[in-house]
């Protein structure tokens, strides 16, 4: 993401910049063609003021790249779709030339993700309904499947923490707000055990190499 971040903001400019909004984060349902309701984006950003949100997704109708229906229903216009297409594009070029001789090791990993992408259904809560699956269309670099399905992987990470910090007691204001000490570390620890689910489906060899892989990639 890095990489792609000087050449990225060319082209969220082109699209009329802040009226791109969410549609980066929102990529992988927005570009699958699953309904994203508005209803739903306070479970994603769980962390932003609720009226943050709507002007957010406000610019993005104004600015002609989001659509919405009567009953909330939020989908990329043409315009929408059509940056949706340059930024993978973006992300293929950009990963094709850091992971392009990582061809392994990237099928690798993305062997591994599958399963566990697959796994962590059971377990994941309303944020990552939204995001999951990863959006894999065929014709870009492998590697974009891998950033897309390590991009999807964090919204169960996320919903975990969710789950630990109003098993606390706590809203997400709270949390913020919450200094380091042991009421954190337990919510921490709590988040930990939730979000590993997934990861028991691998052997202890198995995880070993995809944290050796991942480190890998250059």
């Amino acid at each position: 993401m890095r990489a792609a971040a000087e050449p990225g903001r060319e082209l969220v400019l082109s699209y009329g910049g802040r009226a791109v909004g969410y549609l980066i984060d929102l990529r992988n349902p927005f570009a699958a063609g699953r309904p994203v309701r508005r209803d739903d984006l306070p479970e994603v950003y769980r962390y932003q003021e609720r009226e943050a949100i709507w002007q957010a997704v406000d610019r993005s109708i104004e600015g002609g790249l989001l659509t919405e229906s009567s009953d909330g229903v939020l989908a990329p216009t043409d315009r929408g779709k059509a940056f949706l297409t340059d930024l993978f594009a973006l992300h293929s070029r950009v990963l094709a030339e850091r992971w392009g001789g990582q061809a392994t090791r990237v099928s690798r990993l993305n062997d591994r993700l599958a399963r566990l992408l697959a796994e962590a259904a059971a377990t994941a809560g309303p944020a990552w309904r939204v995001q999951a699956p990863p959006h894999e269309p065929p014709e870009v670099d492998p590697g974009v499947w891998l950033l897309n399905r390590l991009s999807t992987l964090r919204y169960h990470r996320a919903d975990a923490h969710a789950a630990a910090r109003q098993a606390a007691g706590l809203t997400a204001a709270e949390m913020v707000a919450l200094p380091p000490g042991p009421a954190r570390e337990a919510i921490e620890h709590d988040t930990d055990v939730r979000a590993a689910a997934p990861y028991r489906l691998l052997s202890p060899d198995e995880r070993l190499e995809l944290l050796a892989d991942l480190a890998a990639l250059p």
